[in-house]
């Protein structure tokens, strides 16, 4: 089978690590884009990507892009794709997708026409006029952008941040996948010390144990590709197989949370037994006032509160002031905070030696980088 174009969607922001992420794997012709990436490669590589890529969202195949400002254009377009290369005749294809600033403006109707065009094309190869739709799942996702239409199908199933360990989530969690690109900012290690103060579920000491300890973060979940008849079940055996013999169990990472919140430290042990990285992590119920770091090098990651989410914007405010004064400058230390408050760095007390910006789901944030 001839290289595919696969494209991985990503947080705003993390285009960049995703990048280096795959081209650590071998992706070829890697391209960032904005909330995404794209690059070529085998069925080995989609099988890599799932279960390898810690801060994409999802790994589609691109199997086309035309431009289109008609029905008829779409149509058209759709009926050149060489759909019958991964769907059967019995495989179901459902259609979703989204359309912006271009003349196809209505989702429904662009989906209609979609599924029309796959079925007429299906309908030529197979010479069957009905199709049950029973088999494994084939999801098209389209993309309309100033009338560009691009085609994909989905390999992986539920979203790539469902890592399988957290079931359950405080209010506001962080995403999985924006906890790891931080955890990826930050530099964490197999020889690093991580703490939390504000550890809710526990998802950046889990993302960060996953990543010192070289766990592939898709090693413990299904992705819809693995039940599809052109993909080999022998190449998703072997690639979690090469997964497992790459986790590196001597290495000597330890992290350290705490929660003011009785619940959310239960969430957090919870969430890291799920995860198999429990005797990495230690959680303990504790007050950010109470904040010390015993260790002799420590890498700090924390998404605290904020005045739009779990307390006003007074008590928010107060809260960085005391974090500013329990995060204290000092050798082999590091602090990375993610907020979307404008005026943090006043009311932590001192400027960032670095920022960057990046969405908590749908909310402008800084990643406040301290390390000098």
């Amino acid at each position: 089978m001839k290289p595919f174009t696969i494209s991985c969607p990503c947080i705003f922001g993390l285009e960049g690590i995703l990048a280096d992420e795959i081209k650590r794997f071998g992706g070829q012709n890697v391209a960032a884009q904005n909330g995404r990436v794209l690059f070529e490669g085998s069925e080995e590589d989609v099988a890599r990507a799932n279960l390898y890529l810690r801060t994409a969202e999802r790994v589609l195949i691109v199997l086309g892009t035309f431009q289109a400002s008609s029905f008829e254009e779409l149509f058209q377009g759709v009926l050149q794709l060489p759909l019958e290369e991964f769907i059967g005749k019995k495989d179901a294809f459902p259609v979703k997708g989204w359309s912006l600033n271009s003349q196809l403006h209505s989702v429904p109707d662009c989906q209609a026409i979609i599924k029309k065009a796959a079925v007429r094309r299906l309908e030529g190869v197979y010479h069957q006029s009905w199709f049950e739709e029973t088999g494994p799942i084939h999801q098209i996702q389209f993309s309309i952008l100033k009338d560009e239409v691009t085609v994909m199908l989905d390999t992986s199933g539920a979203g790539l941040h469902k890592r399988g360990y957290r079931k359950d989530a405080t209010e506001a969690p962080i995403k999985e996948t924006l906890a790891a690109g931080i955890a990826n900012l930050a530099r964490v290690k197999g020889s690093s010390t991580v703490y939390d103060p504000f550890c809710g579920s526990g998802t950046f000491l889990i993302e960060s144990a996953l990543y010192a300890l070289n766990i592939a973060p898709g090693i413990s979940r299904h992705f819809t590709a693995e039940g599809w008849d052109c993909f080999s079940a022998a190449v998703w055996k072997r690639e979690r197989e090469r997964a497992m013999e790459s986790i590196d169990r001597h290495a000597s990472f330890a992290a350290y949370g705490s929660d003011i919140l009785p619940d959310a430290v239960a969430l957090t042990t919870g969430n890291a037994k799920k995860a198999g990285v429990i005797s990495r992590i230690k959680a303990t119920v504790a007050d950010i006032k109470d904040f010390t770091i015993p260790t002799e090098s420590a890498i700090v990651l924390c998404n605290p509160p904020y005045g739009e989410r779990l307390l006003d914007i007074k008590q928010a405010e107060e809260l960085y002031k005391v974090m500013g004064r329990m995060f204290e400058k000092r050798p082999r230390t590091s602090y990375y905070i993610i907020s979307p408050h404008e005026e943090f760095e006043r009311l932590f007390g001192r400027p960032a030696d670095k920022r960057r910006k990046l969405y908590n789901g749908m909310i402008k944030c800084q990643l406040y980088m301290y390390f000098k």
